[in-house]
């Protein structure tokens, strides 16, 4: 059983610089909402809104509530229920600063352990009152007669002065348009959209794709099936996974003195920054990331040919460098065949690769990730000009300070464009841009202001940054592999922070008033 350490005050930079904002609360004289109208409304049940609800509570707002698509909270750790799904960030950096586990089974948590860690750090942050399962966003339209967003949900409609999105990057999966797929007689699944009730025993099956969920599909499923096939497009660089279990004297020690855990999160943080010099095209940790992965693809596959098919030949970190112990070793299984090509095309249940091999499956398992660039819920957010977010989004706006849209007056986007990491942990983003929400708000509260929308002068110097900053990255620079960081309508980098993590929280974790354009 999951039970965290509530740890009373928020860490500035992953515990180095306790925030005095939310040590003490503040008696606002608010009360948590019993209607469909509040002051505040977030979506998403996952770690950002979890973490928002939470830092609200801290600093006294209780006019807030979190309405998600879900039944219940875990965000996309409730939706992704594939075989071997896990987290591929250690336990201890990947969870919340103020809401500590001392309960991680391992170093790396399963995505049931994470699932089951948000449940009780939601229950232990007072945040089930504010909860509205079942109620997900299907349109939000802004109403600048009455400062409110309307927001229609199958429940109903919803209004509120502040709407913060914070469904995040992995959400609607991406199906890939394979001629001949809808006529496959047999059974299709999606890693983010698992059938728990699917047996794949003694059947032949195939994996499309060799991303993050891939790598721990095929080894889970590889023992159960009689014959597996992975259609590979590009390689991945992989490490190795250091998971060792945690003992129960560890379990002890963290829980009796959760300095420990506060010690270990900032050793896994510090480590992981270093790896962005390979994100930085520094020759130095280019080398070590390529001798690494490549050392550990050598020890791991037996058949050459195999190994050959399995090296990446793109610079390191163009794609996401990933995390296994055991997707390389399933490669030498007699039943496992590593196909080097896309999926073409299917013929009943015949599956023909790009290179014209035919393979018969009884199941289709889907690793094609999620629609980053072009999020489902952008289109249907609106502004009075009857704008949506994906209309900016696509034409290359993006979010100033990665939290407030011109144009979109009162709307905060956390865990959205340029938020994501190619080398730390999300968490850290999340909770940078929820302590600037909350300062936002406390803002608004103190000054009596209504509105809040970035400067044109604001949106144009953050956007021009982006851009500046975003060259020379491995991303954008010729780095031989195209990845889901770079919206293909605009050639941007628009998934992935082109900086530091520690950086992202000095430039984004605080809320400045000269950004905004104040009535």
């Amino acid at each position: 059983m999951i039970t965290p350490i509530k740890v009373p005050n928020l860490s500035g930079v992953d515990s180095l610089t306790p925030d005095p904002k939310f040590i003490t609360e503040v008696d606002f004289g608010e009360s948590v909402p019993t209607g469909n109208h509040a002051d505040v409304i977030i979506t998403g049940g996952g770690f950002s809104g979890i973490c928002l609800g939470s830092l609200l509570r801290r600093r006294g707002h209780h006019d807030f509530l979190i309405i998600d698509r879900n039944e219940d909270w875990g965000g996309c750790w409730l939706d992704n229920k594939y075989p071997g799904v896990a987290c591929d960030v250690p336990s201890h950096l990947y969870s919340l600063s103020f809401e500590l586990n001392p309960d991680w089974s391992h170093a790396y948590g399963s995505g049931a352990e994470i699932c089951e860690y948000l449940k009780a750090a939601a229950h232990n942050e007072g945040l089930d009152e504010h909860y509205r399962p079942s109620t997900a966003m299907e349109e939000a339209t802004w109403d600048p007669k009455n400062d409110l967003w309307h927001i229609e949900t199958p429940r109903g409609e919803y209004t509120c002065h502040f709407l913060i999105t914070g469904s995040g990057h992995l959400v609607d999966p991406k199906i890939p348009d394979i001629p001949g797929i809808d006529g496959f007689p047999g059974t299709i699944l999606h890693s983010a959209r698992w059938d728990t009730s699917a047996d794949l025993t003694g059947k032949r099956v195939a994996v499309v794709g060799t991303g993050a969920s891939s790598i721990q599909v095929t080894p889970a499923v590889a023992p159960m099936a009689d014959q597996l096939v992975v259609f590979q497009r590009t390689p991945a660089y992989v490490m190795p996974r250091i998971d060792p279990p945690y003992t129960d004297i560890e379990k002890k020690t963290y829980r009796r003195h959760p300095d420990e855990m506060q010690r270990e999160r900032d050793d896994h943080f510090w480590q992981a920054e270093t790896l962005y010099g390979a994100m930085r095209l520094i020759p130095a940790m280019q080398d070590h990331v390529k001798k690494l992965t490549l050392s550990h693809l050598e020890s791991l596959v037996e058949d050459p040919k195999i190994r050959q098919l399995l090296t990446p030949t793109y610079t390191p970190g163009c794609k996401r460098i990933l995390v296994s112990n055991e997707y390389f070793k399933a490669f030498n299984r007699a039943n496992v065949t590593l196909e080097p090509s896309a999926l073409a095309s299917v013929e009943g249940s015949t599956l023909i690769s790009a290179n014209g091999e035919r393979y018969e499956a009884d199941a289709i398992i889907l690793c094609t990730g999620f629609t980053v660039s072009q999020p489902i819920y952008a289109a249907h957010v609106r502004n009075e000009k009857n704008e949506t977010l994906a209309d900016v989004w696509g034409k290359g706006g993006a979010p100033t300070h990665t939290l407030a849209q011109r144009g979109f007056p009162n709307l905060f986007t956390v865990n959205a464009r340029n938020t994501g990491l190619g080398h730390n942990s999300s968490v850290h983003i999340i909770e940078s841009q929820a302590a600037a929400v909350v300062q936002a708000l406390d803002y608004c509260h103190d000054t009596g202001q209504t509105t809040l929308e970035p400067t044109a002068e604001a949106d144009k110097a953050w956007n021009d940054w982006l851009r500046k900053w975003s060259r020379n990255t491995v991303w954008t620079s010729d780095g031989g592999c195209s990845a889901w960081y770079v919206d293909d309508r605009t050639g941007q980098l628009t998934a992935i922070w082109p900086d530091y993590a520690y950086d992202f929280r000095v430039q984004n974790g605080h809320f400045d008033p000269v950004w905004f354009d104040m009535e």
